[in-house]
C-alpha cells in the first residue's frame, strides 16, 4: 500500500498497518540476527508488546510474518487483476502488466529492504519454502477465479491456459526477483518491475530455445 493510500485510511486502519508493519520489521530483524528457529513467537510479541492474540489478528504464522513483503504484493496483483479492463490481449500480458502495476504500489520506503530480508531468510529456512509454496497454490487459484469471472475462456483448454500463463508468471517473477535480490544495491521496487520485463522479454527465446547435438 502507498503512503498516499495508507494516509487517507480512517486512523484505526492507518493504526492497525502500523502494528501490522512493526511485527513485520521486527521479525525480520529478530529472525536475520538469530535465526528463525531460535526466535519464538512469544519472544517476538514481547518485542513489539503486543499479545499473541493481536499478532493472530494479521498472522497466522511465523512464516507468515517473515513473508508478509511479497505477500502484500501477490494480494496487490489480486487486486489489480480484479481493475483490469478487458482488452483482448494476451493473458500472460494482462498477468505481467497486473503484476508490473502491484509492484508500483508497493510503498517506495521500506518495502524492497524488507523483501531482500525474507527471500535471504527463506534461502537457509526450509519451513518458510513450504509455506510459500502453499501461499502460491492458494495465489494461483484466486487468481484463476478471478479470470474465470471476468476474462472467460470457455472449456477445460481456456482454464488449463490460464493455469499455465499463471504458472509462467510465477517462474519469470522468481527468477527476476532472485536476480534483484542477488543485486550489491539497487533494490528499489522500479528495479525490481524492470527485471520482471526483462525476464518476461526472454521468454520467446527461451521457448525456442534446443538442446544441442552431441
Amino acid at each position: 500500500m502507498s503512503p498516499e493510500t495508507s494516509a487517507a485510511l480512517p486512523l484505526r486502519e492507518r493504526k492497525k498497518l502500523r502494528t501490522r508493519q512493526s511485527l513485520t520489521d521486527t521479525a525480520l530483524r529478530l529472525f536475520g540476527e538469530r535465526g528463525f528457529d531460535a526466535v519464538t513467537l512469544d519472544e517476538l510479541c514481547e518485542a513489539v508488546e503486543v499479545s499473541k492474540r493481536t499478532f493472530f489478528r494479521y498472522f497466522a504464522s511465523k512464516e507468515d510474518v517473515a513473508m508478509a513483503p511479497t505477500q502484500d504484493l501477490w494480494a496487490a496483483f489480486l487486486d489489480v487483476l480484479e481493475e483490469v479492463a478487458p482488452d483482448g490481449r494476451r493473458l500472460l500480458a494482462v498477468y505481467e502488466d497486473a503484476l508490473v502495476a502491484a509492484i508500483g504500489r508497493m510503498p517506495a520506503e521500506g518495502w524492497a529492504e524488507r523483501v531482500v530480508a525474507s527471500r535471504r531468510l527463506a534461502a537457509r529456512t526450509p519451513s518458510m519454502d513450504a509455506h510459500g509454496l502453499a501461499f502460491c497454490d492458494r495465489t494461483t487459484r484466486s487468481a484463476l477465479a478471478v479470470t474465470a469471472r471476468r476474462f472467460p475462456v470457455p472449456g477445460e483448454a481456456g482454464t488449463l491456459h490460464a493455469r499455465l500463463a499463471l504458472d509462467v508468471l510465477v517462474a519469470v517473477f522468481r527468477q527476476a526477483l532472485d536476480a534483484w535480490v542477488a543485486e550489491p544495491s539497487g533494490h528499489a521496487p522500479a528495479a525490481l518491475a524492470r527485471r520482471l520485463r526483462a525476464t518476461c522479454a526472454e521468454l520467446p527465446r527461451a521457448l525456442a530455445a534446443t538442446a544441442p547435438t552431441s
